[in-house]
């Protein structure tokens, strides 16, 4: 027993995925191809993107908002979770990576399921809030631009429904965090968010040490 988070070296890590990672061989060459673009670091690890996927089936989740799709990992993880009935729309700013994204989606089947739409995010998100009721959607996975973090929230907050999931990535930010007086704004966004979301009476929360952190917000 421990009272803390095991910290992972290289080999455990390596055991943990040659023992739980189920990912399929199309998600495999789709995570291979992103390695070879100039910002592969934008990609989520595949544990974490079977994560998500547990998370979309553990609540039943048909109604989901991704903001900062790439070249679609993550939105390929949590699609094929809904199931046929299920619905994504991604927001994201347009680029070239999207090609890649909807060529995957389109061979996994799920292509019908994904609305991609470009464009700022925030944006995207105010003209949800006119076309939907509150609570629409039962789940939100936010990986963009991090200084717009705490104005996600307020955003997931109205569409999410009571007891639906806000899930924030790269909230340890490579151990950026802990900076006393750092220079980026990213990074005071981030730290801004951690604190707020401690003390936040609207959500439940757990922060996981996945990937590059992972929060984990449930709306109350």
């Amino acid at each position: 027993m421990t009272a803390r988070t095991l910290q992972l070296d290289d080999a455990l890590h390596r055991y943990l995925l040659d023992v739980s990672l189920r990912e399929s061989p199309l998600l495999r060459r789709l995570r291979d191809e992103t390695q070879a673009l100039p910002r592969a670091s934008w990609q989520i690890s595949p544990e974490q993107g079977q994560f998500m996927n547990l998370l979309v089936r553990l609540i039943g989740a048909r109604r989901i908002v991704e903001v900062g799709t790439f070249t679609g990992y993550s939105a390929l993880c949590m699609a094929e979770a809904t199931g046929e009935e299920g619905r994504l729309i991604c927001c994201d700013l347009p680029g070239d990576y999207h090609a890649i994204a909807r060529r995957y989606w389109e061979e996994a089947g799920v292509a019908p399921r994904i609305d991609l739409r470009p464009g700022p995010a925030l944006d995207t998100l105010a003209s949800l809030r006119e076309e939907v009721a509150p609570g629409h959607f039962d789940l939100m996975f936010i990986d963009a631009d991090k200084a717009n973090y705490p104005h996600y929230l307020e955003h997931a907050l109205v569409l999410v429904r009571q007891g639906g999931l806000i899930l924030f990535d790269n909230t340890l930010w490579s151990g950026r965090v802990l900076e006393a007086e750092p220079a980026s704004a990213d990074t005071r966004a981030i730290q801004a968010l951690n604190r707020a979301l401690r003390d936040d009476s609207r959500v439940d929360l757990s922060l996981l040490p996945l990937g590059d952190g992972l929060t984990i917000c449930r709306k109350r």
